[in-house]
């Protein structure tokens, strides 16, 4: 009978894991702020906030946990200034608009506009923070809520000169006229396409109009 040799011990089986995919090489050249926050857009996008890490952040962007947090105290002051941009940019649009000094239906009409397109050519940054605003800090929470109540006063007041000189009903308090039209807004994010059939600017051109009939006299 054939003697058979020894057998053989197997060898564990060593996968190649692939690396991370990071930024395209053009992106490289981005400011590193501008890079991580980039970055922390996408991802907190793809698979929500508190499912990225800081990690994964600072691997995708090809830089440094130092270098985030030399920018950023930390992923929550990441989350804050993703929203934080966008709000800045219309506030100063619309105090842009409502400093215009045409009349306050033009005023009004243009401002509604702006914030639906503005959501709308920034929707990542509206979802994730609808969608992850309550893991905020609290003095991150506190500070959000007063930089969009800022906002909403500046557009309340178009709505209260408008009434005040008669070219807007007032039956319906500015309050709620100003809830109205933001809960429109704050829903873009669950609905709104880029390969739908209407354009940015068709959408707030029909919610800018539902908001003007609404205060018809």
């Amino acid at each position: 009978m054939e003697s058979k040799g020894p057998a053989r011990s197997q060898q564990p089986v060593r996968l190649r894991v692939a690396p991370r995919p990071k930024e395209p090489a053009a992106a490289q050249e981005t400011p590193v702020p501008q890079r991580l926050l980039a970055v922390a857009t996408r991802l907190f996008a793809e698979r929500g906030y508190d499912r990225t890490s800081v990690q994964e952040i600072v691997e995708a962007a090809g830089v440094t946990k130092g270098a985030l947090y030399h920018y950023f105290g930390s992923k929550d002051d990441l989350l804050h200034e993703v929203y934080a941009r966008m709000l800045r940019l219309q506030q100063q649009r619309l105090d842009a608009i409502a400093d215009s000094g045409g009349p306050v239906e033009e005023r009004l009409r243009a401002a509604a506009a702006d914030v639906v397109v503005t959501t709308i050519e920034n929707l990542d940054d509206a979802m994730i923070f609808f969608r992850s605003m309550h893991q905020l800090s609290p003095e991150k929470y506190k500070q959000v809520r007063a930089e969009r109540r800022r906002y909403h006063e500046r557009f309340r007041a178009l709505v209260e000169e408008g009434q005040r000189s008669g070219v807007f009903a007032s039956v319906t308090p500015a309050d709620l006229v100003v809830d109205y039209h933001f809960g429109s807004v704050h829903h873009l994010s669950t609905w709104y396409r880029e390969d739908g059939p209407l354009t940015p600017q068709q959408v707030a051109d029909h919610l800018a109009d539902l908001l003007l009939r609404s205060l018809r006299p």
